[in-house]
């Protein structure tokens, strides 16, 4: 880990250096590829040549090449050797997942992020040899029309025949086994997942899984099977429940008849006060809880806190379905700080100033640019910037669509904050509000709750343009009954703590639609969950649709088919 390290420090050095030298070997690796060829490079690696010759795009460009590669065409069509599995992104956002180009390389640079951050990690919170709870599921795999296996980018990588090994390496190793890990049944998994956690509880070096909402959710399911668990346990024989013949004969291996560890169990939970501290309890070794707990995953860290107690929460790495980008090498950072080192050698970055960018109407997804992005060295502190990715993959100068702050710099390579999707989420007029604005409102009305001893489950929203004027709708599920005078107060504020000052002033004149908040029933966040499990998603890849889209039919129906009161605000 020392070796990991000293190489980083060496790498992040002369940045400017590795990021040409990345570059070079992405187009010679890809010379052949037609989409390069097409655009009159002639062989030039040098970046100035690329920035010259090569357009900036979204996926939306790449579509038409991308999916002649998932038709089966085995040309040298984005890249010079063929492409031959696909990963999936989550489709949360739009309703449909989009198709990414996986290879080898992508995998290397995965294991190139895991070693860097875990030799940081190691280095502030040391692990003996043991195992991990790690909540990671394999998702459905698919044959594209051309014969290409298409699953999510995670289970690309648990799928490599290395990811063991490498994992091993890391002291990281699943507690779970692979059938657990694979099985088609995702309540089926997560409950032997808390299983093997429990047999193996003095081994459990730390509980991970790659989203924070994985780690809530599993152990809001602990709350509802703890005592079935404690069964299976103490008689050595699993739930009927579990019905997949594969878990179940390699959790027949596992599982003895363990009275002493059911009844102390048994103790462990009994004795907690509204489940506070859960995971140190039935874990007494774990050193930390790690996954991502940065950007749509801030609104479930509160919850997380309270089932780790005084364990410390480190997020993990910044990076999407279509790359790596940065490692988190300052691990003992809170998730709401925490910054990212861009590793200069995993892909050519180039960083779009956010002062130049506007909304446009014609592309709700992106923002329009007026100015060229600036390379990695050539950021500056303070500033935020869009990101722009080339990866070895078949990804040339692909607006991922996030923004970014640069807070520092480690060595040459900048340390970035993740701020928020580029997208707006909620726009009507000349309203502009983001994610993070949304996330803000509803944190504000949510301490509404938190008097009466309630909180937010899960919420989304919807802009309605239904009637005129248009307005925001937010969905909420909350964890118990709340009055109407509270909810009434909730309404109101989530109205409020919307600050944008083109939707305050188009409130006032009501250019927009008094804010309507919809209580959902218990379990429908889970209904929405399940539609994408259905679709294929793998939950350790899922994030909640923050806001639901007109073409996300099915999603808006399971919000309007499980309303129970809706409220609207008197604030304006």
């Amino acid at each position: 880990m020392d070796k990991v390290i000293e190489e980083f420090e060496l790498l992040t050095k002369d940045a400017e250096r590795v990021q040409r030298e990345t570059l070079k070997r992405i187009l010679e690796d890809n010379a052949s590829a037609e989409y390069l060829q097409s655009l009159g490079l002639n062989g030039r690696t040098d970046p100035e040549s690329f920035k010259a010759c090569v357009p900036l795009v979204t996926h939306k460009e790449l579509e038409p090449y991308i999916y002649r590669i998932i038709d089966g065409d085995a040309s040298p069509i984005l890249t010079g050797k063929r492409i031959t599995t696909l990963s999936l992104s989550s489709g949360t956002t739009q309703g449909k997942p989009k198709y990414v180009p996986w290879n080898d390389e992508l995998y290397e640079t995965t294991m190139q992020i895991y070693q860097t951050s875990f030799a940081f990690r190691n280095r502030e919170f040391p692990i003996k040899n043991g195992k991990a709870l790690s909540f990671i599921y394999g998702s459905k795999e698919f044959k594209t029309k051309g014969g290409l296996a298409a699953r999510t980018a995670t289970s690309n990588v648990f799928c490599n025949a290395g990811y063991k090994c490498a994992m091993r390496a890391l002291q990281s190793q699943c507690c779970s086994p692979d059938e657990v890990i694979f099985g088609p049944d995702f309540f089926q998994s997560l409950y032997c997942h808390l299983l093997c956690g429990l047999i193996f509880r003095e081994e459990i070096q730390f509980v991970s899984s790659t989203f924070a909402h994985s780690i809530v959710h599993a152990f809001r399911t602990f709350e509802q099977v703890w005592e079935e668990l404690c069964i299976d346990i103490r008689e050595g024989v699993l739930t009927s429940s579990v019905t997949v013949p594969s878990i179940r004969m390699a959790m027949s291996k596992l599982l003895k008849p363990n009275p002493k560890l059911a009844n102390l169990i048994h103790k462990k939970c009994t004795g907690l006060s509204n489940w506070y501290g859960l995971i140190p309890e039935l874990f007494p070794n774990a050193k930390y809880i790690y996954g991502i707990m940065t950007g749509s995953m801030e609104p479930y860290l509160k919850k997380l806190r309270h089932y780790a107690g005084e364990l410390p929460l480190l997020t993990a790495d910044y990076g999407s379905s279509e790359g790596w980008i940065a490692a988190n090498v300052n691990p003992q950072q809170p998730p709401e700080y925490a910054t990212y080192a861009v590793l200069p050698h995993i892909g050519y970055f180039e960083f779009i100033p956010l002062s130049e960018l506007d909304n446009t109407k014609g592309e709700p997804d992106f923002l329009c640019i007026d100015s060229q992005p600036v390379s990695l060295t050539e950021v500056k502190v303070g500033e935020e910037y869009e990101i722009v990715m080339t990866n070895l993959a078949g990804l040339y100068r692909y607006r991922l669509g996030d923004v970014v702050k640069v807070m520092g710099f480690h060595n040459s390579t900048p340390e970035l904050k993740f701020i928020r999707r580029s997208s707006l989420l909620l726009n009507i007029n000349i309203d502009k509000n983001t994610e993070k604005d949304l996330q803000l409102a509803v944190e504000a009305a949510a301490k509404l709750l938190a008097e009466e001893k309630l909180e937010v489950v899960d919420f989304s929203s919807q802009v309605d343009l239904s009637k005129e004027p248009g307005h925001y709708v937010i969905f909420w599920e909350i964890s118990g009954e709340a009055s109407e005078e509270v909810l009434h107060e909730c309404c109101n504020c989530l109205d409020k703590s919307f600050v944008d000052a083109g939707y305050t002033s188009s409130r006032k004149v009501n250019c927009i639609g008094a804010l309507e908040l919809r209580v959902v029933r218990r379990g429908t966040f889970q209904k929405i969950l399940d539609h994408y499990l259905g679709l294929g998603t793998a939950v350790s890849q899922y994030k909640t649709p923050r806001c639901v889209v007109s073409t996300n039919a099915r999603v808006l129906q399971i919000l309007s088919e499980n309303v129970v009161n809706n409220y609207l605000s008197t604030a304006f």
